[in-house]
């Protein structure tokens, strides 16, 4: 009986340090390791879990421990900077980490024509009308379309993209804009063309709003290339951020285009990558509604 009630005693002690176990967080920083500054909205993710978070606009982040096994792998994707791994094991340190990420060089090339004139090409969807529907992410989740230069033209550098914006949901909530070369696995997002952080806000919804990119000489690949809107978090009530077991969808809706026979969006979920959006709609597929404004050369 006496062994019993020790043995109850024991398993009383111990649920509370199992339950402890089990609501266990990661906590910690991303930061640039030269200027040991943050990075805001970099993507955490868990590779065997397939979770993840993202870094709020302080790079703090939050997220559960591994559930399937004792250990696995932290892998760190910033704008700007080189993928990097932490191994997550029994007795490393995983409160208030803070995890260094090395910055990637990248000069971009300003196009210089000669002996020809510049003008402007529209690619992507010409509609002003959206189709019925809506697509809505998570922050760290990305809605990446296809702007295809169909007719081959002569390319010089990207000027601005635009995107359709819906009326519902909340259309002032900040992203930020991706551009990726289609040189992944089956032709999916994988480069990025654009290394600066550039987020804003549109005004209103139920209409298009562009974002001017010209500043930035980025240089258009001759067969065309992905313009994404990635969901992110802003502001004091997102401190430190995990959204794959409890968030809600929020923030601005894009609107769909029922122009092309085509699968050209893509949707990336950290921890899982890219996939290809294959709805369609009266022989039409279903795409994000994006376009973009580039040079044209003409010789």
């Amino acid at each position: 009986m006496l062994q019993r009630v020790l043995s109850l005693f024991a398993l009383a002690l111990l649920l509370p340090a199992l339950g402890f176990a089990q609501d266990a967080k990661m906590t910690g920083r991303i930061v640039d390791d030269k200027t040991k500054e943050p990075i805001p909205f970099a993507s955490i993710g868990l590779k065997e879990e397939q979770t993840g978070a993202l870094t709020n606009e302080y790079g703090f982040f939050q997220m559960p421990m591994p559930q399937k096994g004792q250990q696995d792998s932290l892998i760190i994707m910033a704008l700007g900077y080189f993928r990097k791994a932490v191994l997550i094991k029994p007795g490393i340190k995983v409160q208030d980490m803070i995890i260094e990420v090395p910055k990637r060089a990248i000069e971009l090339k300003n196009v210089t024509v000669t002996g020809g004139k510049v003008k402007d090409l529209a690619l992507g969807s010409k509609s002003n009308t959206p189709g019925e529907g809506m697509i809505q992410g998570m922050p760290g989740s990305q809605y990446a379309f296809f702007v295809k230069n169909d007719k081959g033209k002569k390319l010089g550098n990207v000027r601005s993209v635009s995107f359709y914006i819906g009326e519902n949901g909340f259309p002032r909530e900040p992203f930020r804009v991706r551009l990726y070369k289609a040189d992944g696995n089956y032709n999916s997002p994988n480069t990025d063309l654009l290394t600066e952080n550039i987020v804003v806000s549109a005004p209103k919804g139920g209409e298009w709003y562009t974002v001017d990119l010209t500043q930035y000489n980025i240089e258009a690949p001759v067969e065309g290339f992905f313009v994404a809107m990635e969901w992110i978090v802003s502001g004091d009530n997102f401190y430190t951020t995990n959204f794959m077991d409890n968030y809600t969808p929020y923030g601005q809706i894009l609107r769909p285009t029922f122009e092309f026979k085509e699968a050209r969006t893509w949707n990336y979920t950290i921890g899982r990558g890219w996939s290809l959006i294959t709805l369609s709609s009266g022989g039409n597929r279903y795409n994000a509604m994006i376009r973009a404004e580039v040079d044209q050369i003409k010789d």
